[in-house]
């Protein structure tokens, strides 16, 4: 008995809604264009609670590329102050998208 997916199996898990609010944004940096360059791999920042099978649904569902790998970093906030006051800055959770050989991902605005 054969079964006929209409989509992709990575992103009729998830609600739709919820990847479209996956992704926060891109995170454009030297060290994140250099490993672009190096591995293929784009740099977003993501939601705290998001998982890697929610991050590659979401990437493959808004870019319409093929996702290889994701891999994620969670960095602490560092504290901060000013003067007398003082203040934390937020938690970032990272994710670095590998994406399969011949796929791009154009994030700087310019037509192609």
């Amino acid at each position: 008995m054969s079964r006929v997916n209409p989509t992709p199996a990575s992103r009729s898990k998830f609600d739709e809604g919820r990847l479209m609010q996956v992704l926060v944004a891109p995170i454009v940096s030297e060290k994140a264009t250099h490993v672009a360059d190096k591995t293929n791999a784009v740099t977003f920042k993501v939601l705290q609670d998001a998982t890697k099978p929610e991050i590659k649904a979401a990437v493959e569902l808004m870019f319409k590329v093929e996702v290889k790998g994701v891999s994620v970093v969670n960095t602490k906030g560092k504290s901060k102050r000013f003067g007398r006051s003082q203040g934390r800055r937020d938690n970032i959770r990272k994710a670095y998208v590998m994406l399969k050989p011949g796929q791009e991902l154009n994030l700087n605005g310019e037509a192609a």
